[in-house]
């Protein structure tokens, strides 16, 4: 939390120089930062939706087809149990690809943003 208070005496603060408000509105309305939010949105948006689209499907024939989920795949293993599983690789699956995303297309955009500002500051 920022405050205007000195810092204590003997101490050395090496936080950066925090930009004005109108920095920050400048760099909301520039272009680079208009990339960043696409690159952001164009890979958390389709994902989202179609994992929900996923979740429901597996919901909705878990409540209306008691037959097909129960219909035994291997073993005591059944289809309701198999789709169950998938949930929980899909879930860990989007997290890495989109650390993945985030490291090689957000985060260096992020980064020269972030540097700029505090430069500029």
């Amino acid at each position: 939390m920022a405050t205007d208070a000195p810092p204590p005496q003997g101490s050395t603060d090496n936080s950066p120089v925090q930009p004005t408000t109108e920095v920050f509105v400048e760099t909301q309305k520039s272009a680079e930062f208009a990339e960043l939010r696409r690159a952001h949105r164009s890979f958390a948006f389709p994902l989202t939706v179609g994992f929900i689209a996923w979740y429901l499907l597996y919901v909705l024939l878990s409540s209306y087809a008691g037959d097909f989920m129960g219909t035994t795949v291997f073993a005591n293993f059944n289809v309701a149990f198999v789709f169950g599983l998938a949930q929980f690789a899909t879930t860990f699956l989007i997290a890495w690809f989109y650390s993945r995303h985030a490291a090689t297309k957000i985060d260096p955009k992020a980064e020269a943003i972030k540097s700029r500002l505090e430069a500029d500051a």
